[in-house]
């Protein structure tokens, strides 16, 4: 048995759309990412089929605080009352106090939708999170963990490099892989959603993993990625069209508040080329049903990050 398992959390109701990974070592636990609280059964009954107990869990590792990859931290944490938290240092003030995260996700979703989602999201004890700097590493079992500040998704988002396996889990950093994808080959596409999207750091990370040269990556959606270099390439190309889109949006004559419209259709016929040559999967409605939320969310993080340009180069009294 692997010491590395893939739990499909069931996000959204969809199969292998959200993962989270249980990493073992001997008679010790660990789980990267967690989704939401919906998930926190799949994740007890992937600890139990290994024989361990909540209790020999000793790490919450979350890549970033997004909440398909955060938000049952904090009832994990009481389900794994031995388990601290690992966070980025601009991660742990949300999971230590989540009233900000839960407010703006509140706004985007309705408080009814989000409590439908997401349920209640608590404080996370200070003395259970720890901060994991840049090049730190950890010592788990036999195995050593060392986390690796990975911007461009998110300014809070780190990776996980494990010296056991040589692999590395990815949260978003190294975009969204899904399996339900795979037609002609690798077909990996970067999430540049709101508010932290940056084209050139995005770019920095990806090559930063692929200089790890790992044996295989994880990222969150979904599952393992063998054909790195192939992956990586399709991710530089995308991100490249996703700041040439960018800098269309900024340049454009639409108001502020067009943005989002001007580049959600734009995307949709990036992706629908790229998807033909996927064995024609961009004729597939099932296509569109799976990546409808991402396209929506990089339109949102384009126009995002075109807005932010455009308030930079705007006199102050404006």
């Amino acid at each position: 048995m692997s010491d590395i398992e893939v739990i499909d959390t069931g996000y959204l109701g969809r199969d292998r759309f959200a993962a989270a990974y249980l990493l073992t070592d001997g008679d010790r636990a660990a789980f990267i990412d967690n989704n939401t609280n919906a998930a926190i059964p799949r994740l007890m009954a992937a600890l139990d089929a290994r024989g361990l107990s909540p209790e020999q869990v000793e790490y919450l590792i979350i890549t970033h605080v997004h909440l398909d990859h955060a938000g049952g931290t904090s009832r994990l944490a009481q389900a794994c009352p031995r388990a601290r938290v690992l966070a980025h240092p601009r991660a742990a003030p949300h999971i230590i106090d989540p009233a900000k995260l839960v407010a703006s996700a509140s706004a985007v979703y309705g408080e009814d939708e989000f409590r439908r989602l997401y349920g209640t999201i608590e404080p996370v004890p200070e003395d259970r999170v720890q901060v994991m700097e840049d090049e730190e590493t950890l010592d788990f079992g036999a195995r050593q963990l060392r986390f690796l500040h990975t911007r461009g998704h998110a300014n809070h988002h780190f990776c996980i490099v494990d010296s056991a396996s040589k692999a590395i889990f990815t949260g978003d950093a190294f975009g969204l892989v899904y399996p339900d994808l795979q037609g002609e080959g690798t077909f990996a596409f970067p999430s540049t959603s709101p508010t932290d999207f940056e084209p050139e750091l995005a770019r920095e990370s990806v090559r930063r993993l692929v200089a790890e040269q790992p044996s295989c990556l994880y990222p969150t959606h979904f599952g393992a990625v063998t054909d790195i270099e192939t992956a990586a390439g399709q991710l530089l190309r995308h991100l490249d069209f996703a700041e040439a889109l960018r800098d269309a949006a900024r340049d454009s004559d639409h108001p502020d508040e067009a943005l989002e419209a001007f580049c959600e259709p734009r995307l949709r016929d990036y992706f629908e080329g790229l998807l033909d040559a996927q064995g024609g999967l961009g004729q597939d409605d099932n296509t569109w049903q799976l990546i409808d939320l991402d396209i929506k969310l990089n339109a949102q993080g384009i126009a995002f990050a075109a807005n932010k340009q455009r308030r930079k180069a705007r006199p102050a009294n404006d």
